[in-house]
């Protein structure tokens, strides 16, 4: 099974992109719905972690496949790869953010856009910042080791939450599960990445991790929402 996906392998790519793109997608309109209804600024900010992980994986999949990158060359995959880097690292402090957001934010603030204000724009800056270090240093180590300590934060937050009021909220439940695997799957990408030079196996594990992660934070949405 291992040996046809891996001869297959550029197929299979754009397959898993489509299939997280669509979660994305689907994530993204029905938080925002319910973002609408609620007016909770948590939710917005959720919203748009899963909005960025889509321009990521598009990007990455789509337009920056092999046939891209053969025909623009190197200068253009290595654009392709910072664009979705930044996308990735803001996506993941997104998802911190909608956890912690009431601890710096004032409660009678309220920005016209969640997704440009004076806040969000250290995060930004921050993700501009860890991009460029690795574009110029040839690496990924920065993008890994940030968001392994932003998921590994992320983890003990929503686990005080679940263990709080998790039993009243079953969003909560799935958000903790999730953010197990989150922590998981970016330290597998390290590994794979930095000491298995992107073994195939292991990589194939790490895609269909990522895929259980956005179908729990799927399924943990549509169980929210069929309740508004």
């Amino acid at each position: 099974m291992y040996e046809f996906i891996i001869s297959n392998k550029e197929v299979f790519k754009i397959f898993y992109a489509l299939i997280i793109g669509f979660i994305c997608a689907v994530i993204v309109i029905k938080t925002d719905r319910l973002f609408n209804l609620s007016l909770h600024k948590g939710i917005r900010y959720f919203r748009n972690a899963f909005f960025f992980y889509g321009l990521a994986f598009m990007t990455r999949y789509f337009f920056g496949s092999p046939f891209a990158c053969g025909i623009a060359g190197e200068k253009y995959f290595q654009f392709v790869n910072f664009v979705f880097e930044f996308f990735l690292i803001m996506a993941g402090f997104f998802l911190l953010y909608s956890l912690i957001w009431k601890k710096i934010e004032k409660s009678e603030e309220g920005y016209k856009s969640s997704l440009f204000n004076l806040k969000i724009l250290v995060f930004y800056a921050m993700a501009v910042i860890i991009a460029i270090m690795d574009y110029l240093w040839t690496t990924r180590s920065f993008m890994f080791v940030s968001q392994i300590a932003i998921f590994l934060f992320a983890t003990i937050i929503s686990y005080n939450n679940y263990r709080r009021k998790g039993k009243k909220h079953l969003f909560l439940k799935f958000y903790f599960i999730a953010m197990i695997l989150s922590f998981l799957a970016w330290l597998s990408n390290a590994i794979a990445g930095l000491y298995l030079k992107w073994n195939q196996a292991v990589l194939i594990e790490v895609y269909i991790l990522n895929v259980i992660i956005f179908l729990i934070f799927l399924y943990g949405v549509i169980k929210v929402t069929k309740k508004w």
